[in-house]
């Protein structure tokens, strides 16, 4: 959760001012604005940033996310919600979670308390526990060092109503002034709680059998990994690999990504319940684009690990080019891992749960000549899409997306660098802040060989994924008029084994 001075709102205006603003949305016309994501998530209006409280219950994915309800810049943060049956058709609820006594709603997570650990369960209700930050911004502002502390909300109508603990907070500050964003995870073999919390530069694991009464076990990091930033938002979970547990540590972090601002490094390793030891002290880069960020894995979903991030940049993310919404989700993510040359990679795939998006496909590897070749895109934009590629080589190549008035996009891979690429320095509005006009750039982890490459397209967004989910790249852009050109440009043609185009349905029609 990045923080920003604001002034401190009276719960009751905020709720009034919310009521208003809500009332005053278009329906007609929502979800229909100029550069609106028409397959990413974002909310009917106003701000929007970190993914929180992400939880599966009986066959529902809860999202809530860090929101402010009146306007269209970083507030007083509330906790949003919305619902989804399949990870791609959201429906908003009214917010979880709004500021109190103890501060603003800042990022957190949220667990199924199936064993009534809490006993906050009733009657045989199972409760939905929600652990977030409390953010006194008058502390902040007099100068205090423990104004951030971790407090507890629990529901029992399977997340639809929430109630705060009455006795919050439930972790306090021992003295840190950066001590946010509590990621919740059961650790079955010591039947106990672990909870990964940013601490400054560094990690620190707290354990509880109860998700009330937390103790620390140990601290991670502090001369580990990227430090030219903060550290934030982080994530603890185990992976399956050929018969093993590898634990995965995501430590999203800003400033100081590879490609300038927020980004998410990772690290891999063990995790026996007290300490995360990790098998190397370098982090790696999750994804090498501008605009993924804050991203965390939704919990309690079996025998699978779903990724969501916030798609943008502290850069910039209070000036980019929209009017009613600002700044929206990633795609979901089927996490995995890969091995390569003795060494162990996160990937990250969409999901499978987007396939049904599909509208319409072409299978176009055999048109493909020298020179460039136009995409057939039906009529209109063409626009969502997906494009999918397999070449026996890697070889330079580049996806050229356009419009009628000249703006343009690159994302492509430069075989002698041995890096893919993401060019938005012609894509359209790019004058609002300095660093927004850029070509972000991504080593290739193979070296060399047969190369998939994975590319989808949304009004305002573009996720790229190659190498089995090895190198992933995201990055956002606002064309004056919706694109509805692309043009491959392949010098080798004799590599490409496969090239096809899909139409995406809008997740809001």
């Amino acid at each position: 959760m990045r923080i920003m001075a604001n002034g401190f709102l009276p719960v009751f205006g905020i709720l009034f001012l919310s009521l208003m603003g809500m009332q005053s949305i278009n329906a007609q016309t929502t979800y229909k604005e100029k550069n609106r994501p028409q397959i990413h998530f974002s909310p009917k209006a106003h701000w929007v940033n970190d993914p929180n409280g992400m939880v599966y219950y009986k066959g529902v994915y809860h999202l809530f996310f860090q929101y402010y309800p009146e306007a269209t810049v970083w507030g007083p943060m509330h906790w949003g919600h919305a619902t989804s049956t399949d990870l791609v058709h959201w429906e908003e609820k009214p917010i979880a979670l709004y500021p109190d006594s103890l501060g603003y709603i800042f990022s957190g997570s949220a667990v199924v308390d199936i064993h009534n650990t809490t006993g906050l369960g009733k009657n045989g209700v199972v409760p939905l526990i929600a652990l977030f930050t409390s953010h006194d911004p008058l502390g902040e502002k007099s100068g205090k060092v423990d104004f951030q502390n971790q407090s507890l909300a629990y529901s029992l109508d399977e997340g639809n109503t929430w109630i705060k603990y009455s006795g919050n907070p439930v972790l306090k500050n021992p003295g840190i002034r950066d001590f946010r964003d509590p990621k919740v995870y059961w650790y079955d073999r010591e039947k106990k709680w672990i909870m990964t919390l940013a601490t400054m530069d560094r990690i620190t694991f707290y354990s509880a059998p109860d998700l009330i009464h937390w103790k620390k076990e140990s601290e991670f990091g502090q001369y580990l990994g990227h430090h030219e930033g903060v550290w934030e938002c982080p994530d603890l979970f185990p992976i399956r690999y050929h018969g093993k547990d590898i634990w995965v540590l995501l430590v999203n972090y800003n400033p100081g990504g590879p490609n300038k601002g927020s980004a998410t490094q990772y690290f891999l390793g063990d995790f026996n319940g007290k300490e995360f030891k990790p098998f190397r002290p370098e982090s790696k880069w999750f994804d090498y684009g501008p605009d993924e960020y804050a991203g965390i894995t939704w919990s309690n979903t079996p025998g699978r690990h779903i990724f969501l991030g916030w798609m943008s940049n502290w850069l910039y993310a209070n000036q980019v080019s929209t009017d009613k919404w600002r700044n929206a989700m990633t795609l979901p993510r089927e996490l995995g891992l890969e091995e390569h040359k003795g060494d162990y990679f996160l990937s990250s795939r969409p999901v499978k749960e987007l396939d049904p998006l599909e509208t319409s496909s072409q299978e176009l590897a055999s048109k493909v000549v020298s020179g460039g070749y136009i995409l057939p895109l039906p009529i209109g934009s063409g626009i969502p899409c997906r494009l999918d590629m397999e070449l026996g080589e890697a070889t330079d190549f580049s996806f050229e997306v356009s419009n009628g008035i000249g703006e343009t996009i690159r994302i492509g891979f430069d075989k002698t660098r041995k890096e893919f690429f993401f060019d938005r320095r012609n894509s359209g509005q790019v004058d609002f802040q300095k660093d927004f006009p850029s070509i972000s750039t991504m080593k290739r982890i193979l070296p060399s060989g047969a190369m998939d490459f994975t590319l989808i397209l949304d009004q305002s967004s573009m996720e790229l994924f190659s190498d089995h989910g090895l190198n992933a790249m995201t990055g956002i852009f606002f064309p004056n008029q919706p694109y509805n050109q692309v043009k491959l440009v392949l010098k080798n043609t004799k590599a490409i084994k496969k090239l096809r185009y899909a139409s995406l349905k809008g997740i809001w029609e």
